[in-house]
């Protein structure tokens, strides 16, 4: 039997698509399957505890979804709690564990190493999680399964990432294994993938880490064929977890037609992360007719300077064109900001909130920080401007020597010392932004969704949706 386990507790809380993918191929591969999921448990030791006390697994499989939450200055490191989870479960069972999940193939080794556990995946977890079920159940030979990250003579051993780029991504579709219903109860939305991988060349992204640098697309009507099953589960608002939904814009439009074919946009409401080119009116047209509702766009900057740093292709003047097709269609558009990358200065700050002032989306994400990866451009950056322990652009909670393993994150220090009350004063109390946290006030958390009471407590009185559209249903 494989017994998987969902450790993100995060509230609101996020259904952990990843892992009910994994369930559903695992058991249409034959395999018998139990999933324990922490984040609608009452208490994680007892569930714990309750399990493994009826039953001895073949596997455990743990998700992790992130490794941090990613956002400056509240800087918290889930790692720690993952590895109490590993001690606790190796004092219930002797079954090797495995960990996977979108956060932990960033840093698969290092997890591995710092939990103790025996197995690692990075990459896709459905085709590697079932040839290491029956690796174990047969020769014990691990050199060949994707992705996997094993130890052998007190070695952490990695293969290749497990991304398999000979035809298209498929997926299970029933997406049963969890209890959607529950979330979408206490979590305001629910999931779905319509591709995997990344081709673009941003400085900063770790997606092309955790999915790798080819897009691999799902069949459009494979991608339905799950809404409808999400559906039917009374699940009727949806997130698309695409990185950038509109690349390539065939694939989406494709995506929406067979939606529409359907009448699916009548029936269900959507939001997805999006880049901004390509998309035109057409596009958006298509999106809305398909259920789309909301837009949340990588604007980063609206500096040409800042923009060529980052790798964006588009300028500002497409942010604009944007935001006015949204409006054509009856899209609501949230522009996520990446403020105080290399080379930020008060003027590029300064014209990029003057600029989505004018350009009036619902609106924009304001944070400061950028979150360095390791495999990253960024390393680059950060290792051409000499010893990082002495780098003014660094900022970290931690002690001692930097390590990218922790949350670590670059801010210009050409912003100066106060640089997130420069950026307070240039946004002059506008409501449209969620505006940077001072690390005075780190235990604010706005626009931070990790651990965010205001979103719990909206959700319970029926708010759904995208957590950005919720928040700022509730400062209007």
């Amino acid at each position: 039997m494989l017994t998987l386990i969902n450790t993100n507790t995060m509230q609101p809380a996020i259904a952990p698509i990843g892992l009910d993918y994994i369930a559903g191929a695992a058991r249409q591969a034959g395999i018998e399957v139990e999933v324990v999921d922490l984040c609608l448990a009452d208490d994680t030791e007892s569930a714990l505890r309750g399990n493994f006390s009826k039953s001895k697994p073949d596997l455990i499989g743990l998700s992790l979804r992130n490794v941090d939450d990613c956002f400056w200055p509240s800087c918290q490191w889930f790692i720690p709690q993952l590895a109490d989870t590993v001690r606790l479960i190796r004092s219930l069972t002797d079954s090797p564990i495995v960990i996977g999940g979108v956060g932990f193939s960033i840093f698969a080794k290092e997890i591995v190493a710092y939990t103790g556990a025996e197995f690692g995946v990075c990459g896709d977890g459905e085709p590697a999680i079932i040839k290491l079920y029956g690796a174990l159940h047969g020769a014990k030979h691990f050199e060949n399964i994707p992705g996997l990250v094993w130890r052998k003579n007190d070695t952490i051993h990695t293969n290749l990432p497990a991304w398999d780029t000979a035809g298209p991504l498929s997926l299970p579709t029933s997406r049963d294994a969890i209890d959607n219903a529950a979330y979408f109860r206490i979590g305001g939305q629910c999931g779905i993938e319509t591709k995997r991988g990344c081709d673009r060349q941003c400085i900063y992204c770790a997606d092309r880490l955790c999915k790798g640098t080819a897009t691999r697309l799902r069949n459009p009507v494979e991608v339905a064929d799950e809404a409808e099953s999400l559906l039917k589960q009374g699940i009727n608002v949806l997130h698309i977890c695409d990185s950038e939904f509109n690349i390539p814009g065939e694939h989406a439009m494709a995506v929406c037609e067979e939606f529409i074919r359907r009448g699916l946009g009548k029936r269900l409401r959507w939001y997805t992360y999006m880049a901004v080119v390509p998309f035109d009116g057409a596009m958006a047209s298509a999106m809305r007719k398909a259920g789309c509702v909301g837009i949340d766009f990588t604007g980063d900057s609206a500096s040409s300077a800042m923009l060529k740093t980052y790798r964006q292709p588009h300028t500002a003047a497409y942010l604009d064109s944007a935001v006015r097709f949204c409006r054509e269609n009856g899209i609501k558009v949230m522009i996520d900001l990446l403020l105080g990358g290399p080379g930020e200065t008060p003027e590029t700050v300064k014209q990029t909130i003057d600029f989505i002032k004018r350009t009036n989306p619902d609106c924009a994400g304001a944070p400061l920080g950028v979150r360095v990866y390791p495999g990253t451009e960024m390393v680059s950056i950060v290792a051409a401007e000499g010893n990082p322990d002495t780098n003014p652009n660094l900022r970290r909670k931690y002690t001692g020597p930097i390590d990218l393993f922790k949350p670590t994150f670059y801010i210009s220090h050409l912003l100066g010392e106060k640089a997130a009350r420069l950026v307070k004063d240039l946004i002059d109390g506008d409501k449209r932004f969620f505006e940077p946290i001072d690390e005075a006030d780190a235990a604010l958390t706005d626009h931070n969704y990790n651990e965010n009471a205001e979103l719990v407590q909206a959700i319970k009185r029926g708010a759904r949706g995208a957590y950005w559209e919720i928040l700022r249903k509730l400062r209007a």
